[in-house]
């Protein structure tokens, strides 16, 4: 008799291995595949047509609030799996919603909703039409003033004077498409390198580092903001000069403590000018006295006959209208100082410039007539709030205390790390980059502004973040811009900014959008006419 054991009957994979490797059921397959996530049913998607179809309904449930702004989308893969397609129907469906800014990628924190799109505005009532022209792009005879009158203002933002809270009630207005001025490009803060610059920092922190200390800031960030201003802007400067704020905004209020005590109730501002920082002025009890701009920067003229004491101004990129002071009105100015007049350069964007050399900061031959402030928020982010502040002599010890009191100082941690971006190139290596974004997408904005708003005049391209547009005609600009938020797109009418009157116009920012946004967005402007 043989020893050998019968073989055993023949039996599956399946069967030998048991359940791990059960035959895998394909959901496309099946008839009822669907994700539980807004109960999607991909069989009602259209031949051919199942990206655009998803993006649709995605579209639809972030205007209904369904899916609200911070929510988070399904992961693709998990997506895809559950309507049984391929993960490229998914990832184009994102892609459409992030080209319009409605959701953006966070990394492993997934696909985030950012912006609800806002509907389209009503037809009027037994027309069947759109709301009538404002004359905004080549549209009828109808006047743009009594057509925009029509136009309902659908955040209450542009129907009177802008009050103490309207840049937070404009902030948080929804749109399809921001074109806020001002606005830096958010998504390409450089979330590698300041995570490189942290460890570094966290690695050689000692204990003592993270108590109480210098309300002027930490020595490391006043050494490596001294080192950048002499690279950037000529300005020398002691790090022992150096005063770091949360931002220009503090920064003003310091100086306003400081002037206040020294008996200064009112000060020259410019016109067109910031209306922040006006505003900011104001609520520090100080008078802004409006001082016109041209072509040639502020009118230095005017502000000596003024007999104002001081003066805040943005010579190297006047905001809104991007003029530069020139050569001539930069000699009178220095003449007024000296005579004992004050400075405030708010030098807010000096960074963004692509069409012209570098124009230098008046602090660098003025240093004991002119308040210096700067801030890394159009470098890198408003979040970070990080500026500095350099004053003259007869200022230091007021402003000093001044800051002690408001806050003991800043945090130390993000002061380190910008020091470690700053003096290991990293920050250098940023600006380069965020220049020729910002190039391609000025370039973007203006061609967009040449096709459809032929009749407007472009101003500030040079430099900065924004352009602004001077249009002709009898036009009420704030209702050109309520006319643009009810179609979707936030945009700041010119007026906002002058005390005095002005041609109207609007002021639109370009650094945060891509290309394809931007276009959008000016055509969709130009339709409001």
């Amino acid at each position: 008799m043989s020893s050998t054991k019968p073989s055993p009957p023949h039996r599956s994979i399946a069967e030998r291995k048991g359940p791990l490797l059960t035959p895998r059921v394909v959901k496309g397959s099946l008839s009822n595949a669907g994700s539980d996530f807004l109960h999607l049913d991909i069989g009602q998607a259209p031949r051919g047509g199942r990206a655009a179809w998803l993006a649709d309904r995605l579209r639809r449930a972030i205007a209904e609030r369904v899916v609200p702004v911070g929510a988070r989308l399904p992961a693709t893969r998990v997506l895809a799996a559950d309507l049984g397609v391929s993960r490229g129907v998914v990832v184009e469906a994102y892609q459409r919603l992030m080209e319009e800014g409605q959701v953006a990628g966070r990394g492993r924190a997934g696909t985030v909703v950012v912006a609800a799109p806002i509907p389209a505005p009503p037809r009027w009532p037994n027309t069947g039409a759109q709301p009538p022209s404002t004359g905004l792009g080549t549209g009828g005879p109808e006047s743009a003033t009594s057509a925009a009158t029509r136009t309902t203002d659908p955040a209450g933002l542009f129907s009177s004077a802008p009050g103490p809270d309207v840049f937070d009630a404009f902030r948080t207005a929804p749109a399809r498409i921001d074109l806020t001025p001002g606005v830096p490009d958010l998504a390409a803060f450089p979330r590698a390198a300041w995570l490189r610059a942290e460890r570094a920092v966290l690695g050689r922190l000692a204990a003592p580092d993270l108590g109480y200390g210098d309300p002027c800031g930490t020595p490391t960030l006043r050494r490596a903001v001294a080192g950048w201003l002499a690279r950037n802007r000529g300005i020398g400067a002691d790090p022992a000069e150096v005063i770091i704020t949360t931002g220009v905004s503090q920064a003003l209020g310091l100086l306003a403590q400081a002037l206040a005590a020294d008996g200064v109730t009112a000060l020259g501002v410019e016109d067109p000018g910031s209306l922040g920082v006006r505003q900011h002025l104001n609520n520090w009890q100080l008078d802004t006295v409006p001082i016109p701009v041209d072509a040639a920067g502020l009118r230095v003229h005017e502000l000596a006959a003024s007999n104002l004491p001081a003066v805040v101004l943005t010579p190297a990129h006047q905001f809104p209208t991007g003029v530069v002071l020139a050569g001539g009105r930069r000699r009178q100015l220095a003449d007024w100082a000296r005579a004992g007049g004050l400075i405030v350069e708010d030098d807010y964007d000096a960074e963004h410039r692509y069409d012209r050399p570098p124009v230098p900061a008046l602090r660098a031959t003025l240093p004991e007539q002119v308040c210096y402030a700067g801030s890394v928020s159009k470098l890198l982010a408003p979040a970070l709030r990080i500026g500095w502040l350099l004053v003259p002599r007869r200022y230091r010890d007021a402003v000093v205390a001044a800051k002690r009191n408001a806050d003991l100082g800043n945090a130390v941690l993000p002061q380190l790390v910008l020091a470690e971006l700053i003096t290991s190139g990293a920050l250098e290596r940023h600006l380069r980059l965020l220049r020729r974004r910002h190039v391609r997408r000025r370039d973007a904005m203006i061609a967009a502004v040449g096709r459809h708003l032929p009749g407007a005049t472009v101003h500030g391209a040079a430099a900065g973040l924004h352009l602004t547009l001077t249009l002709a005609g009898e036009v009420a600009d704030t209702e050109l811009a309520a006319a643009a938020l009810a179609r979707g797109v936030k945009v700041q009418p010119l007026s906002w900014h002058c005390q005095r009157p002005y041609p109207p116009g609007l002021v639109l920012g370009y650094a945060a959008n891509s290309v394809s946004v931007i276009a959008e967005g000016v055509e969709l402007l130009a339709a409001t006419g």
